[in-house]
């Protein structure tokens, strides 16, 4: 006899085989961005008001760069998972298909433009 508990049972049920990873995952990028964001807001808010010069030498320290960094990857992949169920809930056929591919590609587009533009300003 076997010992199964529900989450095992679970494990590659549904139709996309990766319910609960992808749940996982959700929740995990769900709370880093509830510590990352207010800080972020908080240091962009500062510079915000201050001239060119001084909001490049605040972008400049190593944990504005890093905390931005962190902001933009997390969030963009938060933003691809969720935008992802929801288009394969609500679509279906080649339309999925070419809004997922639409939505993964704009994701990593922004990701690598912000990264690019920040590795510009920090070094």
């Amino acid at each position: 006899m076997r010992y199964l508990t529900d989450r095992k049972r679970a494990v590659g049920k549904g139709s996309a085989h990766s319910g609960a990873e992808h749940h996982w995952h959700m929740i995990v990028s769900a709370v880093a961005l509830a510590f990352l964001v207010p800080t972020f807001l908080f240091i962009f808010g500062n510079a915000l008001g201050s001239g060119y010069e001084a909001a490049l030498a605040t972008f400049q320290k190593p944990f504005v760069a890093i905390l931005t960094g962190l902001v933009l990857v997390v969030g963009l992949q938060h933003f691809q998972k969720g935008t992802r169920v929801m288009l394969e809930d609500y679509t279906s056929g080649t339309t999925r298909k070419l809004l997922l591919m639409l939505v993964v590609g704009l994701c990593w587009s922004l990701t690598a433009a912000g990264l690019f533009a920040l590795a510009k300003i920090a070094l």
